[in-house]
């Protein structure tokens, strides 16, 4: 099973059902959520929250013996509400709980991971929040895939922020009033500033914490997820732009630089210039170019990775014009899904 252990095994009692629990997020995730709960150590509690599946994911949990909440949909979803739902289940379930675990059913935990992350946050309280190394399942089944996996190799030890797959001390959650409920987009990286802010630290561990499988397999579905990115944002930075943290202000101004001005630009040239004005277009392969030159791997994975990270540039532009229109209209974002 990708390096591992069997079901059986990861579902071995664990002597820590007092400390800590797991709150599992899904939506028509099938045979995937089966593998997520059957990662979870027998000892520790699990609350899932489904959002309105139609495959049996609900009766498939409560089979199994997992607490299940079906999300009011008549307030808009975002995965923010569903993990701020799930641990107040949790909690009373268990109100004594210390620590929790966010994954998302498209995951399996890796067996050990949530005893060393429990570790980590008992022996230095000064963590809120702990990651390790989530690994894309099937990176060769699609670019697509592949670059996911590249994007959710982080460095090691104190980092910004963690992903929504991540261990929390809950006091340090509860502090911070949790993940804001309206964030489309972004909410792991906007409650890991507010706990900074807090003088509190997010930590990545050197060590396996999660299989990950994104079956992104088409491209559409990674124009929409990288659409989502640049609503994520614009939404970010209308938040806390402010100095001195200016969140995810230069990733907005990138994405308009380079998906709006820059080819505004270029068409304008062509306008002008005719044929001629076609050089400005240029400015996009040497960009590819100079980002290639940097990084690790071999340069055909460097070139590809260049190639679609400029690519972005034009959809997280659209995304951030949507977040922008909204504002406009003074109209509450929906959640952009990309599969």
């Amino acid at each position: 099973m990708d390096g591992c252990e069997s079901s059986d095994t990861m579902r071995l009692g664990l002597p820590m059902h007092s400390k800590v629990g797991v709150v599992v997020i899904g939506r028509n995730e099938g045979k995937r959520l089966i593998t997520c709960l059957q990662s979870v150590p027998n000892s520790v509690p699990v609350v899932y929250i489904d959002s309105n599946s139609t495959d049996g994911s609900v009766k498939a949990a409560l089979d199994r013996g997992i607490e299940v909440v079906e999300l009011d949909l008549n307030i808009p979803f975002t995965a923010a509400r569903a993990r701020n739902v799930g641990l107040k289940h949790l909690m009373q379930i268990e109100p004594g709980l210390r620590f929790v675990q966010f994954v998302d059913a498209d995951c399996e935990l890796i067996s050990g991971w949530i005893e060393k992350a429990v570790a980590l946050l008992e022996s230095q309280p000064e963590i809120a929040a702990v990651c390790g190394r989530l690994r894309e399942r099937h990176p060769e089944k699609s670019i697509y895939n592949w670059l996911c996996s590249v994007e959710w190799d982080g460095p090691i030890g104190e980092i910004d922020a963690c992903g929504g797959i991540a261990l929390f001390s809950v006091s340090a959650f509860q502090g911070v009033h949790g993940f804001r409920d309206s964030m489309i987009a972004g909410e792991e990286s906007e409650i890991c500033l507010r706990l900074r802010r807090a003088k509190l630290k997010i930590w990545r561990l050197d060590l396996e914490m999660a299989l990950h499988d994104a079956a992104i397999t088409r491209f559409g579905e990674w124009w929409r997820r990288s659409k989502r990115s640049g609503y994520a944002f614009a939404l970010g930075a209308d938040l806390h732009g402010a100095a001195p943290e200016y969140h995810w202000v230069w990733e907005s101004r990138r994405a308009v630089i380079w998906g709006l001005l820059i080819p505004g630009g270029c068409f304008l040239a062509v306008t002008l210039f005719g044929w001629r004005g076609a050089v400005a277009w240029l400015v996009y392969p040497v960009q590819i170019f100079r980002l290639a030159t940097r990084g690790r791997g071999s340069m055909n994975e460097r070139t590809m990775l260049a190639f679609f990270q400029v690519l972005s540039r034009f959809p997280e532009a659209l995304g951030y014009l949507k977040f922008r229109w909204n504002r406009v209209l003074n109209r509450q974002g929906r959640l952009i899904e990309y599969k």
